[in-house]
């Protein structure tokens, strides 16, 4: 059985999605409007908040800058590659940033699989929780973002990462 709900946060309407398992619901996806491949609610989802209460929590914390760090159980999905690649992108501490070709030496990538690399950071289902939004451009610019570049800019100069700009 599958269980979405909705919150509210700084970045627009998050949808959670997660599958039942022996355990409970566990995370499967966390998607903002507008982004690319982002799933929409099927008629055969159940929208229930209550399994999602401790993923609100800490959503909720982080964007009031309590929380560094998300411990919340999600389903494993992917291929192989897009684990691994994944795995090393829960590594980035919250504050910093990596490259693409900084995260593809650490896994011991040749520099032709960096455009594979891009691809994998892409297709993270787990924005925010998986911190994809901290892999930046080698000259420090804000490659592509699921959920957008401006989202990624706000996500960053909220954890430090990058300067407030003044207009």
């Amino acid at each position: 059985m599958t269980a979405c709900t909705t919150i509210t946060s700084p970045l627009g309407e998050l949808l959670l999605v997660g599958e039942e398992t022996e355990e409970g619901i566990t995370l499967t996806s966390l998607s903002m409007p507008g982004q690319k491949n982002a799933p929409s609610v099927r008629p055969d989802w159940r929208p229930d908040a209550e399994p999602f209460a401790d993923v609100a929590r800490q959503l909720t914390a982080y964007f009031a800058g309590e929380l560094a760090e998300f411990t919340i159980e999600f389903t494993p999905a992917g291929t192989d590659f897009q684990r691994r690649v994944w795995n090393a992108i829960e590594e980035i501490p919250y504050g910093a940033t990596t490259t693409y070709g900084a995260l593809a030496e650490q896994l011991g990538l040749p520099r032709e699989r960096i455009q594979a690399l891009g691809a994998a950071v892409g297709a993270n289902p787990l924005l925010l929780v998986r911190p994809c939004h901290r892999v930046i451009g080698a000259d420090g610019t804000m490659r592509g973002y699921a959920g957008g570049v401006e989202r990624k800019v706000q996500l960053l100069t909220r954890e430090g990462a990058l300067q407030p700009t003044l207009m």
